[in-house]
């Protein structure tokens, strides 16, 4: 038996990378996982079928989060394949493509993520679990400088995770509890690899600095067990190198 036995997972931008890592682990756990991605099907549907192929159960529904149709519809998609909605992992985020407009990252990391925790929280029951990722150059920005090709994003980020928490009376009446899950730069990800094109060395540089960089595979693991650790609502997790940005 599964921790996760009879609940339903959705893990937005789950088609690769830290969504990817952690849709695997909570489907290995019993949970039935709803795979999000916003264009590229292929990379959803093989994030599906390895975790069918390992006995767990999962579907790929695509939407884009920044638009209020395609939540409402990735939110009542786990409800109609699965019959609940018990865990929401706020992975997806963005900000440093090109072509997508001067507020997207904006749009993406705070009013989106907004409006999937809300079309979620009404379909959940108490006892369910929203986990929200971010990063910790994100999660200290107000206190801690970062480099200037992330600052757009990890301002977003902020924006995004203090709109989350003020909802957090909402959630503690419906029953929900709020986590946030904080990582140092994680290699391999789409933000670290456009990162690195944008200010050369960055990653060697925190890494020296961090002493160890999470991989993908090892973070998502880390978010995964904020599902059901038992921690407080409002509980933020640091995960690697915290200390330089704590002090």
């Amino acid at each position: 038996m599964g921790v996760l036995d009879n609940k339903a997972a959705i893990v937005t931008g789950s088609s690769r990378g830290i969504g990817a890592a952690t849709a695997k682990v909570l489907a290995g756990e019993g949970a039935a996982v709803v795979v999000n991605y916003r264009q590229k099907a292929p990379r959803a549907n093989k994030v599906v079928a390895e975790i069918e192929a390992a006995g767990g159960r999962a579907i790929a529904v695509g939407g884009d989060l920044t638009n209020e149709a395609d939540v409402d519809a990735l939110a009542q998609a786990a409800v109609d394949a699965f019959g609940s909605l018990d865990i929401l992992v706020l992975n997806a985020s963005g900000g440093m493509e090109s072509g997508l407009g001067e507020d997207y990252a904006l749009r993406l990391n705070r009013d989106a993520q907004v409006s999937m925790l809300k079309a979620a929280a009404e379909r959940m029951k108490p006892g369910s679990r929203v986990v929200f990722v971010t990063s910790h150059q994100a999660h200290f920005i107000d206190s801690v400088q970062t480099m200037d090709a992330y600052e757009p994003v990890a301002r977003s980020k902020r924006a995004g995770e203090t709109a989350l928490r003020e909802l957090v009376p909402w959630l503690e009446e419906k029953g929900i509890t709020f986590v946030v899950v904080s990582g140092d730069m994680i290699e391999g990800t789409i933000t670290a690899t456009l990162l690195e094109r944008a200010a050369p060395g960055a990653i060697e540089s925190r890494r020296e600095a961090a002493g160890k960089l999470y991989s993908v595979e090892e973070f998502g693991a880390e978010v995964a067990k904020m599902v059901t650790a038992d921690v407080p609502t409002g509980h933020t997790e640091y995960v690697g190198g915290a200390g330089h940005f704590q002090a």
